[in-house]
């Protein structure tokens, strides 16, 4: 009994200590384990965003740039052997002709000849001495091809030196009979072709290749470009680009036509919404004007009466609101002047207890616009801030209108100080029938006049940006061609 107790508290000992050995391994593993949070972001590498053009014209660049460098490769080693041949022949020939010469020669004609070809030939032939210090030809590929070419030629026992008694030039030893004698050339006959010539060789390619490597890319992109021109115009609003259906490759060919066929499309449900519209704008104005004839005569609280034509007014407001929006999006551009805009659109708001308009613009700021779409914007603009850019102080909107150059651009600015539109809504304030938060929309509209000046500014090629000032209020932007 006494030893079955002992033995199981042995085990559970044993046991203690095995377990103690685990968490001490585990907490070891888990001190030495790099800790980095779960939702730590990785760091990205920056995208090069390259054009379509560049990146086809790289691609080919690239790839007859390889073309060159591969063929130079197959030049030279095609052309090694066949001019180490070349050259030897060359030499072994001079040797052989000399051998012949000076054989059956006696010795005033040998003196003789060998002078006649030193000044004709540029060929020395000199006595061969044991005492001569030479040293040897061959010390690399081409030179060893060479040299091996001549022994085969001429015999084993041809000695070819780069100089002989510090001479410079291309020596062969040969013998006649048992005279041995140095034949010196010019080193040129058996030299390989130049690095000079081998690098203008592939300038001369890497130019052409670079210049044809544009060409091609431009040929190859000019369909697209013209696409991306042309859906840039259809954004604009302007329906009537026309691509080349009758282009070679029949890819192109097929996108043109379909695009063709969609800007008919377009076209014809732009033309379709402003006949709908302008058709229900006109005949909502008949039955307008009957109801505010017979508010006028029927009803006779005063109260009443002037709530009824408030809200006519304000229907018929809207209905000009449709008109404006539906209009075509021809316009005539013409230097304008943007002091005298603002101020005949901001006296149509007289009444100072709703609206102020301060305006900052030089007599001498002109623009490119048309004069009566440049004044619809102010209006729009200045429509807006009086409903939506009131102060919470004062309840009265007021309103800056300030300019800048900026180059060939003039940059409009429009503020209100009201309570501005959350920073998330800003890019939808543009969008037709959309309207912000209840703080500019207590006031009651059509949500086209946003929409309104933006399409207007774009027809006459200018941009439109809204942003929060810092210190409060709406501010919008406009930028247009500076008039020359």
């Amino acid at each position: 009994m006494v030893e079955s107790e002992a033995g199981s508290t042995r085990a559970s000992a044993r046991a203690a200590r095995d377990e103690r050995a685990r968490r001490g391994s585990r907490t070891a593993g888990a001190t030495t384990r790099p800790l980095r949070p779960s939702n730590t972001p990785r760091l990205q590498l920056p995208r090069i965003a390259l054009s379509l053009f560049w990146r086809t014209f790289i691609l080919l660049a690239v790839l007859l740039g390889g073309g060159i460098f591969a063929w130079l490769q197959t030049f030279r080693a095609l052309e090694f052997e066949p001019r180490a041949v070349q050259a030897a022949q060359q030499i072994a020939s001079l040797v052989n002709l000399s051998r012949a010469a000076l054989r059956y020669s006696d010795a005033i004609s040998r003196v003789t000849l060998v002078k006649d070809m030193s000044d004709q030939e540029a060929v020395k032939i000199v006595p061969r001495e044991a005492k001569d210090l030479f040293e040897p030809f061959e010390v690399d590929r081409f030179s060893r091809a060479v040299g091996h070419e001549l022994r085969t030629r001429l015999g084993p026992e041809t000695v070819v030196a780069s100089s002989v008694n510090k001479v410079p030039g291309l020596w062969v030893g040969f013998n006649i009979e048992t005279d041995p004698y140095w034949l010196q050339a010019d080193p040129k006959r058996v030299e390989p072709v130049a690095g000079s010539t081998y690098f203008v060789w592939t300038s001369i390619a890497l130019l052409a290749t670079v210049f044809g490597s544009a060409a091609i890319a431009g040929l190859i992109n000019q369909p697209l470009k013209q696409l991306s021109f042309a859906a840039s115009r259809i954004r604009d609003g302007e329906y009537d680009s026309r691509l080349d259906e009758h282009t070679m490759t029949s890819e192109i060919r097929e996108v043109n036509m379909g695009f063709n066929r969609m800007a008919r499309e377009l076209a014809k449900v732009e033309e379709d919404r402003a006949v709908m519209l302008a058709g229900i704008s006109h005949d909502l104005r008949t039955p307008l004007a009957r109801m505010r004839l017979e508010t006028e005569m029927s009803v006779v609280d005063e109260e009443a009466k002037r709530y009824m034509a408030a809200d006519i007014d304000q229907l018929d407001a809207i209905i000009d609101k449709f008109m404006d929006y539906a209009r075509p999006g021809e316009v005539r551009l013409v230097p304008v002047h943007l002091s005298s805009i603002v101020d005949r659109e901001s006296a149509a708001f007289r009444d100072p207890t709703q609206i102020r308009i301060e305006s900052r613009v030089a007599i001498d700021a002109r623009v490119m616009a048309d004069d009566t779409e440049l004044g619809r914007v102010f209006a729009n603009l200045f429509e807006n801030a009086r409903r939506y850019g009131r102060s919470n102080d004062t309840g009265v909107a007021w309103v800056q209108v300030s300019y800048a150059r900026t180059g060939p651009w003039v940059v409009l600015s429009v503020r209100d100080h009201g309570p501005g539109v959350a920073p998330e809504k800003l890019k939808q304030l543009t969008t037709p029938f959309f309207r912000g938060d209840a703080a500019r929309t207590a006031a009651t509209g059509a949500g086209l006049g946003l929409a309104i000046v933006e399409k207007a500014v774009q027809r006459m090629g200018g941009s439109f940006e809204l942003t929060n000032a810092s210190d409060g209020g709406l501010l919008a932007h406009i930028r247009l061609k500076k008039a020359p």
